[in-house]
């Protein structure tokens, strides 16, 4: 009996064993998921054993149904493969990015069984592999969102006639959005944003009538809204923000859409009215028409859609806001409102308290007046926006005690007093600007509390005393604390993650601290119009990440340390009136943030999901002050030493500096020539030498610089004719060349001076001139060999034969003579 029953345990192991094997998946497809593997580990440099990898289960030892990412049918006895889950294949950090070449994927394409590919969020590159997707007949769900493709849609995309789910969004693709597209039958949702799509919508897009997601946002789609997108019944949210379209919105868009949630056409061109249609959505949720140019009164019936919860209608300049409707009862609640710019005046309107689920309110740009509302303060929104309006008084207390606050944007208002001492219990609180209002006293210490702060804006107003000292392990990144009454020594005590440093026009006095080389991260450093005093110090050099330096009008003395060429990300270095002597460092040459366009790290505002700008950094651009957009600082290369009392010759090598837009080295005690090198500085825009030393030709290389507007080289002692050709001949204001007693010109309108040509001589001048001539050669050159027989004398070399050099000479004398 226990020999049956071992036979039958036997036989029962051998039957487990091959219908195990049968249920496996396929070889031909493990095979080519073991190639897949191989090929993404050599592409991206990645070790099997990396826990972030995701492909560590994927052996040829064992069934592929049982890998990570991996999903078989269940119904087949063959069990193919049928999903792959391969996204996030490799860890990206924010500031890094890896690519990988589109090839990889060639194995997967034999894996023909295929229904879901989830590729996205692995920075692959190149174009998409069209001729193998051909293969994937079976394909419903195709992920390729956040890589790196380019190149247009090949068209064997189009004839997957199964695929209902299609996302192509962060990628680098371009040409027009094919017709083709209307193959896809069955599709559901379609996401193309964030790429480089161009030319019209095709009006074919309405013929997906089962779509119910179509997001094109951030493209560069033109014309209008395709009117045959009323033809897409199913269709619930349909997302065209950031494109350049044009037009007005289809009237139809409210009586045919009845299943539309979300209808997003911000930051376009747009024109017209808001289409009454719009109040029959009955499912209706989100409108985005910010930033567009719409017009005319905005509807009050828009607050009578039950439905909607958000609600964005700023930045159109001539959609505007009757102020009568200020008793209006809301029958929405919403979540989100953008009025910005909509010509809102008199008080903050009282209906905005019926909102109680508001964790969004943009009012900034407008007119409105009085105090912050004690209601508002009381209904613990998350942001508030209301800057530049003409609001007063003082922040309430009770504003600072929710526990939902985290952005606060009251900037060029005319808010006064101190701020609440309590600041401090908004701990969630991330943002806060209060920039260019008349806020006064010394910032309340509580202010440190706040750890999730990142951005502090108090500039432009009346703050005094010494700024609080922050944790070092703060996330506090960007602090902007200039014009203001601030004083004592520059402040050290800030987070250590911190990218920006605003302390301009204050009243800070003493030497720059060392400390400052703490600030390991900074990227923006500006301390312009204080009283620092001291030498230009050499240990700014090891502040590598440094990418603007403003230290304008202060005290510095000394020379500038040649270290500071060390600073390969400086873009920015002004360091005018001043009194720094000395000669410009030779090794400026060298600054590579100044020779090309350097891959600057990400902006505040890609940190957030709406827009955030800093204080413009004010500057010395082409004879006036400017301010240069924190929002494109990035593009700007500028070297600013005029007023101080530079000497020397200009460093050639400052031609290399390729990438620069302005160069201002006036108001010094420079001498010589003007480097030819300039001519090579390709992105100039702005030349300022004036008021130097400086001495011979303006190089007639400066014709090369093609975006050169402004070249001032008055006051100095240049001589010749000025350059003609190219931007040269448009540099006609003689202001900008005057006090040079030697140039001369079509741009000044003084002709270069052309000498007459040598008269014909005659026949007795011909024999004058030929016996002058001789009679030249017989005097010079015995005179001559005398010199050089004086010369050879006196350095020893006839020592040894002299009898002889003197009766050589005797003779030659008397030859000549």
């Amino acid at each position: 009996m226990a020999k049956m029953n071992l036979s039958l345990f036997g036989l029962f192991m051998i039957f487990f064993f091959l219908f195990n094997l049968c249920l496996s998946c396929p070889g031909d497809q493990k095979q080519a998921l073991v190639q897949f593997k191989s090929l993404f580990m050599k592409a991206t440099n990645s070790s099997a054993y990396d826990p972030l990898f995701g492909l560590y289960s994927w052996n040829s030892s064992s069934d592929c149904c049982q890998w990570e990412r991996v999903i078989c049918s269940n119904i087949s006895q063959s069990r193919p493969v049928i999903a792959l889950n391969l996204d996030s294949l490799v860890l990206i950090s924010f500031f890094e990015v890896t690519t990988i070449s589109s090839r990889v994927l060639t194995p997967l394409f034999g894996v023909t069984s295929l229904m879901i590919l989830d590729i996205s969020s692995n920075y692959i590159q190149g174009e998409i592999p069209g001729h193998a997707f051909a293969n994937l007949t079976k394909l419903v769900y195709l992920d390729m969102k956040q890589n790196n493709f380019t190149g247009s849609i090949p068209p064997q995309v189009f004839w997957l006639s199964r695929l209902r789910f299609l996302d192509m969004s962060s990628n680098k693709l371009t040409g027009d959005l094919s017709k083709e597209v209307s193959s896809l039958q069955n599709l559901r949702e379609l996401s193309l944003e964030e790429n480089r799509f161009g030319g019209s919508i095709p009006e074919e897009i309405g013929n997906l009538s089962k779509l119910q997601q179509l997001s094109l946002r951030r493209n560069s789609f033109v014309g209008g809204i395709p009117s045959s997108v009323v033809s897409l019944k199913e269709l619930q949210v349909l997302d065209l923000r950031e494109n350049s379209l044009s037009m007005e919105i289809p009237d139809e868009i409210g009586d045919h859409l009845t299943n539309l949630t979300t209808l997003a056409l911000s930051d376009n061109k747009l024109t017209g009215g808001i289409p009454s249609s719009l109040q029959k959505l009955g499912k209706l949720e989100t409108i985005r028409f910010e930033n567009n140019l719409l017009s005319g009164e905005i509807p009050s019936w828009l607050f009578d859609i039950k439905t909607l919860k958000k609600l964005f209608l700023g930045g159109n300049n001539n959609l505007t806001w009757n102020n009568n409707n200020a008793k209006i009862v809301p029958k929405c609640l919403l979540s989100q409102l953008s009025m910005k710019s909509c010509g809102l005046s008199g008080k903050i309107p009282g209906w905005i308290s019926t909102h109680k689920s508001l964790v969004f309110l943009d009012l900034s740009e407008n007119q409105l007046e009085g105090p912050f509302p004690e209601w508002l303060a009381e209904m613990d929104i998350g942001s508030i926006f209301l800057s530049e309006n003409n609001l007063s008084g003082s922040l309430p207390p009770r504003l600072f005690q929710t526990l939902s606050l985290s952005v606060l944007s009251l900037s060029r208002n005319n808010f006064s007093g101190e701020l609440p001492e309590n600041i401090g219990d908004a701990i969630k609180l991330m943002i806060l600007m209060l920039a260019g209002n008349n806020f006064s006293g010394e910032i309340p210490k509580s202010i440190t509390k706040i750890y999730r702060l990142l951005l502090l804006d108090l500039a432009g107003n009346r703050f005094s005393g010494k700024p609080p000292n922050f944790d070092p392990e703060a996330l506090l990144a960007f602090i902007d604390l200039s014009y203001n009454e601030f004083s004592g020594e520059i402040p050290v005590s800030f987070s250590l993650d911190t990218r920006i440093l605003a302390l301009g026009s204050n009243n800070f006095s003493g030497n720059l601290p060392q400390n400052l080389t703490n600030l390991s991260k900074l990227e923006q450093l500006d301390l312009h119009d204080n009283g620092i005093t001291g030498e230009f110090p050499r240990f700014l050099s090891q502040m590598s990440t440094l990418q603007v330096l403003n230290l304008r009008n202060n005290s510095l003395k000394g020379s500038i340390p040649d270290e500071i060429a060390n600073l390969r990300n400086l873009r920015i270095l002004d360091a005018s009136s001043n009194n720094l002597t000395g000669k410009i460092p030779a090794k400026f040459g060298n600054l590579v943030g100044m020779i090309d366009t350097p891959n600057t790290l990400p902006s505040a505002s890609d940190l957030f999901t709406f827009y955030i700008e800093f204080n413009d950094l004010i500057v010395n651009w082409k004879k006036s002050k400017i301010g240069l957009s924190s929002y494109n600082l990035e593009i700007y290369s500028l070297l600013d030493l005029s007023k101080n009392k530079l000497s020397g010759q200009i460093p050639t090598s400052l031609g290399s500096l390729r990438g620069l837009k302005l160069l201002n080295i006036s108001y010094n005690n420079l001498s010589g020539n003007i480097p030819v090198s300039f001519g090579y500085l390709e992105s100039l825009e702005s030349l300022d030498l004036s008021h130097n030393q400086l001495s011979g030709l303006i190089p007639p290389t400066l014709v090369k610089l093609q975006e050169l507007t402004t070249l001032d080289v008055s006051n100095n002692k240049l001589e010749g004719k000025i350059p003609v050709g190219g931007q040269m001949d448009t540099m006609a204001d003689p202001n900008y060349y005057a006090n040079n007693t030697g140039l001369c010109g079509m741009q000044i309108q003084l002709p270069c001076p052309v000498g007459p040509p040598p008269p014909k001589p005659q026949e007795s001048e011909k024999e004058e001139a030929y016996w002058v001539s001789w009679q030249g050669v017989a005097i010079g050159y015995p005179i001559s060999f005398v010199l050089t027989v004086v010369i050879l004398w006196f350095s020893g070399y006839f020592k040894a034969a002299l009898a002889l050099s003197q009766q050589r000479r005797r003779i030659s004398i008397r030859q000549t003579v």
